[in-house]
């Protein structure tokens, strides 16, 4: 196994071309585990952790731009106003250790569908930027992942940035698993509402073969949050339509039985995720002064 440590974003961008089964490494905390139980060898690995452009991010006034590499503490510690479902997320990643090393980059280039990061970014609507020699692209969040542990990454492109929406309403996240740290996702869970498209989205991890949104459930929400004037009143949301959001959750999950947990557990557990978030984004929500203005 050779080791590529590129100086440069353009170094490493030739590396990957010249090498396109080259694994990219920055926090290792996916492709090391793999490494060591000998259930991968890679014929390179491509060290990014010279490319300090990865580390940086940027708030602009609409989007924050967000390096591969910004481990997860930056999120936490500076993101957690722009991006609360993201920063909420950031928080059950492993230990502290690997919340200074990982970061959303790796998250998005395993693709596997217990990521932590996934629902959030979902929820959010997140757009990829991937680059190779041959130029960049804008990789929708929900063009992104194609199969269980697969991407839309071409051999040759690596991720450079993560564009997310700064948040126009309160964002939610939930992860159940078999312990309370160090542990992958049984099933996990992100909501973000978003009045200034009065619309709902959502995000489900490790209860499919890949990330995805509960799109049903949203069309659900959003035609009942608009028909029954919600987002104008900020009145309570009914148990009604609570019960049946939830619901409509708990049905898009496809998942499997496993050492983790049965499916019909993880379908359970999303229904019960979803019902609650509804609750404490909407009361978050009503408390926060949009709707008075919305009203106005």
């Amino acid at each position: 196994m050779d080791f590529l440590r590129p100086a440069s974003w353009e170094e490493a961008l030739a590396a990957k071309a010249e090498h396109p089964t080259a694994v990219p490494i920055a926090g290792g905390t996916d492709i090391m585990v793999e490494i060591n139980f000998d259930h991968r060898r890679p014929e390179y690995l491509l060290d990014l952790n010279r490319i300090e452009l990865l580390r940086e991010w940027e708030v602009g006034e609409e989007n924050v731009r967000l390096g591969a590499s910004v481990p997860y503490t930056q999120i936490m510690e500076n993101l957690r106003a722009e991006l609360p479902g993201l920063a909420l997320a950031s928080h059950t990643v492993a230990s502290p250790q690997i919340r200074n090393r990982g970061g959303v980059g790796g998250n998005l280039g395993t693709a596997s569908p217990a990521g932590d990061a996934h629902p959030a970014l979902l929820a959010a609507g997140a757009e990829v930027e991937v680059e190779s020699v041959r130029g960049t692209r804008f990789i929708p969040i929900d063009s992104f992942y194609t199969g269980v542990k697969r991407n839309a990454l071409e051999p040759d492109e690596l991720i450079k940035t993560v564009h997310v929406k700064k948040a126009d309403g309160p964002q939610q996240y939930s992860k159940v698993g078999t312990r309370n740290a160090m542990v992958i996702a049984v099933c996990a869970f992100g909501l973000a509402l978003h009045p200034e498209t009065r619309t709902v989205r959502t995000g489900i991890g490790s209860a499919a073969p890949t990330p995805i949104r509960a799109k049903e459930a949203e069309s659900f929400l959003n035609a009942a949050l608009e028909e029954g004037g919600f987002w104008d009143s900020g009145k309570i949301i009914t148990p009604s339509i609570a019960k049946q959001f939830a619901d409509l959750c708990s049905g898009a999950a496809n998942p499997i039985d496993d050492v983790r947990g049965t499916a019909k557990y993880r379908r359970h557990a999303v229904g019960i995720m979803a019902r609650r978030q509804l609750g404490w984004t909407w009361e978050q929500y009503r408390g926060n002064g949009r709707t008075l203005e919305g009203a106005a």
